[in-house]
Order: C-alpha cells, then sequence, then structure tokens
C-alpha cells in the first residue's frame, strides 16, 4: 500500500479556530478519517519554532484519491484553518515497519 506526505499550512491568525475545532480534528486523526487511512504519524509545523502555522501528516492510504479525502474531511479544513494542501507520494521504499505506534489504526 503507498505511503503519502500530507503537509497543511495554516491561514494566519487561525489559532482561536484551530483551537476550537482541535478535539474534531484528533477524533479524525485517531480513527483515520473513520478508516479511509492510517495516520503513521503527524505534529504540528511551527517555522517558527513555536507558533503552528500548519500540520503534516505520513499517510498509509489505498490511493492518493483517499489521502486527498482524508486532508479535505479534517475539521482543521472544514472549519477553514487550512490555507494549502500538499500531499506527495512517498518512495515504495519508505519504512513504515519503523513506526511502532501509529497515531491510528492499521489499515
Amino acid at each position: 500500500m503507498p505511503y503519502f506526505l500530507m503537509k497543511c499550512t495554516h491561514h494566519e491568525n487561525s489559532d482561536g479556530q484551530r483551537e476550537a475545532a482541535r478535539a474534531q480534528h484528533r477524533q479524525w486523526v485517531d480513527t483515520g478519517g473513520n478508516g479511509l487511512v492510517c495516520v503513521l504519524l503527524g505534529s504540528a509545523i511551527a517555522s517558527d519554532g513555536s507558533q503552528s502555522d500548519g500540520h503534516f501528516g505520513i499517510l498509509e492510504a489505498p490511493s492518493e484519491a483517499a489521502a486527498w479525502q482524508f486532508a479535505e474531511g479534517d475539521a482543521f479544513n472544514t472549519n477553514g484553518i487550512v490555507a494549502t494542501i500538499d500531499i506527495i507520494r512517498l518512495s515504495d521504499k519508505f519504512q513504515s515497519h519503523r513506526v511502532a505506534e501509529p497515531l491510528s489504526p492499521r489499515l
């Protein structure tokens, strides 16, 4: 199954919106978007080292379309926090076995 890097940048000054949507976002991640993908790992992106201005995830997904569906269905996106989404396919040699505890169930 292919692996993808999902990179999402956030609109400036969206801290309040992000905090309000965080519980829904975490639920989406914890379930892999209700089984769309397996989220192997992810975190906030903080270009200055402290203030979040985006997030990323490493996804195992049956297709690029499923990875996009996951990214677009996330509460951070549906609540208008996400400014851009990039989905990048990773090498077939990606060593997913090194991720001992994924954030959502494996597919």
